[in-house]
């Protein structure tokens, strides 16, 4: 073998510089130019996969060149543009250009972000941003977490560390089948479907739920809650987390979480905010009234690739005494060599959460909060919700739209044509109708909302491209669509 290794994998210093200073020139291009292009192409996976080709996995290997020229093309031509001025869909953001540079640096050091003396300088990163991200949203910096992939994990992790802390001391050992009384949660009926899936994964069962009712303005009945609780507590259960939604997927409502941090400190409960939409929102000053009683929370999950505009993935969980993740997630096998001579001060991010080997997600985070500051997300997220509330006002006005409901940065509305606009059956079947015409047609990106028994068009604005012409454009767009949309429905009854 040759004293220097040559590697088909390797790029050279000159090719890695040629390439990459084309890719960049290419995503500068892309950025630049993404408003004119459509938001989505509407492509069948059939017609994807003819790009793709159906070949077998190469034998031989390709020149590096050729084969990033061929994806960048791929991806900027074949997509859904989630940073597309006009892209209100879900919950996904146009991701901060500083977030992509970052991903890139990463990605090139590769530190697994595990243990300290694995990622020294990436772990201590990802202290400071755990800690400014708890400031951020007005707890107190002490409070300790990690970044995740998202929202599900963020809160999966909430969840196990609250099962930990509040279900019988032997459960580590002999289970939950062995717990002498039924372990409860509690949510409100409008909160994400994670709940149900942690229910399952993480051996409570869907049955160990209460789904509270919410009240006129959709947030969680906490008279309900209360009686529900006292309920449990007759029929041998033992309750033990109690999840407040900061921002439900919906309508982007925060309930009462004063009034739920009231509750769980009298019956000594877990409280858990599932902020991963809302809770950013918290920055601005005019709106800190919807958040009060966060700092009360015991665990707390956000999603800086939702409106903080980080590239995905990244989500987060915070909880007020860190100890518990580590009571959680914390094992020493014989093979991990981790401790660093016992320093006290060396934080193991595998001990806070389910993952060993992890990626480097806070330095997107971290570089972003640095460059935009508190201020200038306290701008963003301010002009977010107000061009939000824009939309509902012109839709209010329209009279072949019916605006439905504002909260935060999200708006739902609906289009009523000015005959049928009694018959809500018949009113739902064409907005669902008009919605997917609307994603299919590659102008505007909407998802939807049930709110009141009225199928709603949802668009959520978490997109610092997103400017008032845009509004004022694609009411227009959904109006001339509504109208085709309620012309053929109308001559498909007939015939």
């Amino acid at each position: 073998m040759e004293n220097t290794r040559k590697s088909s994998i390797e790029i050279s210093k000159e090719e890695f510089r040629k390439i990459g200073h084309q890719l960049i020139d290419d995503i500068s291009d892309f950025i630049d130019s993404i408003d004119q292009k459509p938001v989505t192409p509407n492509e069948s996976p059939g017609q994807l996969q003819n790009l793709l080709g159906h070949s077998q996995l190469p034998e031989a290997g390709k020149p590096a060149a050729e084969l990033i020229s061929k994806a960048t093309e791929l991806l900027f031509n074949h997509s859904l543009l989630n940073g597309h001025p006009k892209f209100f869909g879900y919950i996904t953001s146009s991701a901060a250009p500083i977030g992509a540079l970052a991903d890139l640096l990463a990605a090139s050091v590769n530190p697994n972000v595990g243990a300290h003396i694995l990622s020294p300088i990436a772990t201590e990163i990802e202290k400071q941003t755990i800690a400014w991200l708890a400031e951020f949203i007005g707890v107190s910096p002490s409070y300790g977490g990690l970044l995740v992939s998202g929202g599900n994990m963020a809160n999966f992790t909430a969840f196990l560390a609250a099962r930990t802390a509040k279900a019988p001391k032997t459960v580590k050992e002999d289970g939950l089948g062995n717990a002498s009384k039924k372990l409860t949660v509690y949510c409100s009926t409008t909160t994400h479907t994670w709940v149900e899936k942690a229910a399952i994964l993480f051996g409570l069962g869907t049955k160990s739920v209460r789904w509270i009712q919410t009240d006129a303005s959709n947030k969680m009945d906490t008279k309900v809650l209360e009686a529900t609780i006292a309920a449990d507590l007759k029929n041998d259960c033992k309750p033990i987390m109690v999840i407040g939604t900061a921002g439900d997927v919906s309508t982007g409502v925060v309930d009462n979480l004063d009034a739920i941090a009231i509750i769980c400190q009298k019956h000594d409960l877990w409280f858990h905010i599932d902020g991963a939409y809302g809770v950013p929102a918290a920055v601005v000053p005019k709106f800190n009234y919807l958040f009060e009683g966060i700092k009360e929370a015991d665990s707390i999950a956000l999603d800086p690739h939702k409106w903080l505009y980080s590239p995905l993935e990244a989500g987060c969980t915070l909880v007020r005494n860190p100890q518990h993740l580590i009571d959680t997630f914390s094992s020493h096998p014989e093979y991990y060599n981790f401790s660093n001579g016992g320093d006290e001060t060396t934080q193991n991010f595998y001990e806070y959460g389910l993952q060993n080997s992890r990626g480097f997600r806070a330095l997107k985070v971290w570089l972003a909060l640095q460059q935009v500051g508190r201020s200038g997300y306290e701008k963003l997220i301010s002009e977010d919700i107000e061009l939000s509330q824009m939309l509902f006002d012109l839709a209010e006005k329209h009279p072949e739209l019916e605006a439905v409901s504002q909260n935060l940065s999200i708006t739902t509305f609906r289009y009523v044509p000015l005959k049928n606009s009694k018959d809500n059956n018949y009113l739902n079947a064409l907005n669902e109708a008009l919605l997917n015409e609307l994603q299919a047609g590659g102008e505007v990106f909407l998802s939807n909302a049930i709110v009141n028994e009225k199928y709603c068009l949802r668009a959520c604005i978490v997109n610092f491209r997103t400017s008032q012409k845009d509004i004022e454009e694609i009411i227009e767009i959904i109006i001339q669509s509504g109208r085709r949309a309620n012309l053929n429905r109308s001559q498909t009854e007939k015939g």
